[in-house]
């Protein structure tokens, strides 16, 4: 129970870090492929509110924040599968484990939402950003997981000298 406790923990943490870095690589996008830093952000809401957030060019309490939500739900979700892999890998997990880990576990996000995801269920961003800055924001999850893993292993080799 208590490994589970600590995936949990750690999954909580790698996938805020996700969460936020890719949600600036979102805005970023945004800004670049419809001049709307929150519009990928408000297309995620579409989960609630149908075609009518993918439309949505500014902030709002009714788009912005169930979108931000959502995508924050879902980072915390990868995250999970990401920590659980890193601890199966044991205490010794490296740098190049983790990066791996990270990078795969972003990739599978990326082809389950983008290919396996009905519709109605995607994250909605995919149809307001260009190719290029869909890669961005999964590469920016990427590194956004494994930071924290990497900030922990470094934390834990200064502990042991």
């Amino acid at each position: 129970m208590t490994d589970w406790l600590r995936v949990l923990r750690h999954a909580v943490v790698s996938g805020s870090g996700a969460g936020i870095v890719s949600l600036v690589a979102l805005a970023c996008g945004g800004q670049r492929d419809c001049c709307s830093v929150f519009a990928p952000v408000n297309a995620v809401s579409h989960w609630i509110w149908r075609g009518v957030a993918l439309r949505q060019q500014k902030p709002s309490l009714r788009y912005t924040l169930p979108g931000a939500g959502i995508h924050h739900a879902m980072s915390i979700l990868w995250a999970l599968l990401f920590e659980e892999r890193i601890a199966r890998a044991g205490p010794r997990v490296g740098a190049a484990r983790t990066i791996a880990t990270a990078l795969g576990v972003s990739a599978a996000a990326c082809f389950v939402d983008l290919r396996l995801t009905p519709e109605r269920l995607t994250p909605g961003f995919e149809r307001r950003l260009s190719p290029e800055s869909l890669a961005v924001v999964y590469l920016a999850f990427a590194l956004g997981l494994m930071l924290p893993s990497l900030t922990r292993t470094l934390h834990r080799d200064r502990r042991r000298r």
